[in-house]
């Protein structure tokens, strides 16, 4: 080969070099997701994995799936501020739906979460392993935390109502706003807290003492929509398709949540 085309040679690798960076570049996408409570260990873990693989670039918030919290995902939609995925509370996806947030049928089910509760590290660990227990425990307990999600709103306006105790925890059990309950039982302002057992058992502070007795459990799907008006939509399937995907399913279920895996 004559230095000339050895030359030319290298230009046209480079310039193939340039053209498969260049293509590679306009291929990358950046999306916008918010993502609730339940799922956001697993969230955070998967993220950074989807990212190298493809590419696109994630730029995350997170909020609480219902209630009027100023960082509440129905409160930051009701502001206008703009994301192409949400994953929630299957409750809370389908009031956004039904506002015009999310695309009708674009639902995708994630995980599956139930409630749990943990004491503060070396505290005593009382029992919620029955309905009568639960109960006893409630009363006995001189203050309770519990989520302003879903799993709080499922214990405030159904469980306790139905256990006969709202009105005697009037005093004794908070909602937590903009902040998760391990963090409130962990430094002590809470002797007992509920939450999704996803969001309990990475606090090293607490002892998690189980999820509430099967009969008046709630098992709440966690799940992705597509957000109106999103130029990212393809990019959206993309990783919901990866958090479906069997390769992370033991990712997610070490974080406290069951996946719901596509086959």
């Amino acid at each position: 080969m004559t230095h000339l085309s050895t030359i030319t040679h290298r230009l046209l690798l480079a310039g193939l070099g340039l053209f498969l960076a260049a293509s590679q570049l306009a291929q990358a996408a950046e999306i916008r997701v918010i993502t609730s409570g339940a799922f956001t260990e697993a969230y955070k873990q998967l993220v950074p994995e989807f990212e190298k693989k493809t590419n696109h670039k994630v730029i995350s918030a997170f909020g609480a799936s219902v209630g009027n919290a100023p960082d509440s995902i129905p409160t930051r939609f009701s502001r206008g501020e703009k994301f192409d995925l949400v994953i929630l509370s299957d409750g809370g996806l389908e009031a956004l739906v039904k506002n015009g947030n999310v695309i009708q049928g674009s639902r995708v089910d994630l995980v599956r979460s139930q409630i749990g509760a943990a004491v503060r590290k070396g505290t005593p660990k009382p029992d919620i392993s029955t309905v009568d227990a639960l109960k006893q425990t409630l009363l006995n307990a001189k203050s309770i935390a519990y989520s302003a999600s879903a799993s709080g709103t499922y214990l405030s306006t159904e469980l306790f109502p139905k256990l006969g105790v709202a009105e005697q925890l009037k005093d004794t059990a908070k909602k937590i706003m903009s902040e998760r309950v391990g963090a409130v039982v962990a430094r002590g302002d809470a002797e007992l807290g509920f939450q999704q057992v996803s969001e309990l058992i990475y606090f090293k502070e607490l002892d998690f003492i189980g999820t509430l007795p099967e009969s008046v459990q709630q098992t709440i799907f966690f799940s992705a929509g597509l957000v109106m008006g999103s130029t990212e939509q393809e990019t959206a399937k993309q990783l919901i398709r990866f958090f479906q995907s069997p390769e992370v399913a033991d990712v997610i279920r070490k974080t406290g949540v069951d996946p719901v895996v596509s086959r």
